[in-house]
């Protein structure tokens, strides 16, 4: 059977339908932004993590696909929206990839959200830190800051995150710059902690230890 690529599952017109009805139902509920701009940035972290840790390209390649597809299920319901994405991707990938392949997806995507997550695999792992790792005032969907809670602002002043993984040092590094005046590093802390805790555990998972610098300053 045919392996079938990042690519061809990012143009997938089933994947596009279902990303954009989950993001639109998020926004209307108050969630921040969890569409093809989410799904693209994890799906590219995951990959890169591997890569530049020195895993195969096969395995990066998987991870993309489950970064890619991790928050479908979100068009059912938030609740459990990681379970529901992994019976939705085996849905509509079972029998057009290798079983094997499939496998270790839904089994990422089903353990990616920090209330449940376990590093089950090294795509798993790779997937929770990418997750986590994307922060960006580009993902706050309100228009008047008089309506942010908290995870809007957090999101709002965060200008750059990206994660940088060292192969040699066995770091993964999550480096942010925040707007302090719009948020503070303790409002930070306050909505990622656990956030933090499930990055933890996967970087372990990739025998690495995580690192978090905020503004230039080690915060972890």
């Amino acid at each position: 059977m045919k392996k079938l690529t990042f690519e061809t599952i990012r143009k997938n017109p089933d994947v596009k339908k279902f990303l954009n009805k989950a993001d639109r139902y998020l926004e209307k509920i108050g969630y921040t932004e969890h569409g093809s701009r989410h799904a693209w940035i994890v799906a590219n972290t995951a990959k890169n993590i591997l890569l530049k840790l020195g895993y195969s390209k096969e395995g990066a390649e998987l991870a993309a696909i489950a970064g890619y597809l991790h928050d479908i299920g979100s068009v059912v319901n938030r609740k459990d929206h990681a379970q529901s994405s992994a019976i939705i991707v085996f849905t509509l990938f079972h029998g057009k990839m290798p079983i094997d392949d499939l496998i270790r997806v839904i089994t990422a995507i089903g353990n990616h959200h920090e209330e449940n997550s376990d590093p089950a695999n090294i795509i798993s792992a790779a997937v929770i830190i990418a997750d986590k790792a994307d922060v960006h005032k580009s993902r706050v969907k309100k228009k008047n800051p008089t309506t942010f809670d908290i995870h809007d602002r957090v999101n709002y002043a965060t200008k750059e995150s990206k994660v940088i993984a060292d192969k040699q040092k066995r770091t993964l590094r999550l480096e942010l710059t925040i707007d302090t005046k719009t948020a503070s590093i303790m409002d930070y802390f306050e909505i990622f902690m656990d956030r933090m805790i499930a990055s933890r555990r996967a970087a372990e998972f990739l025998k690495c230890k995580l690192e978090l610098y905020i503004n230039g300053n080690k915060a972890l």
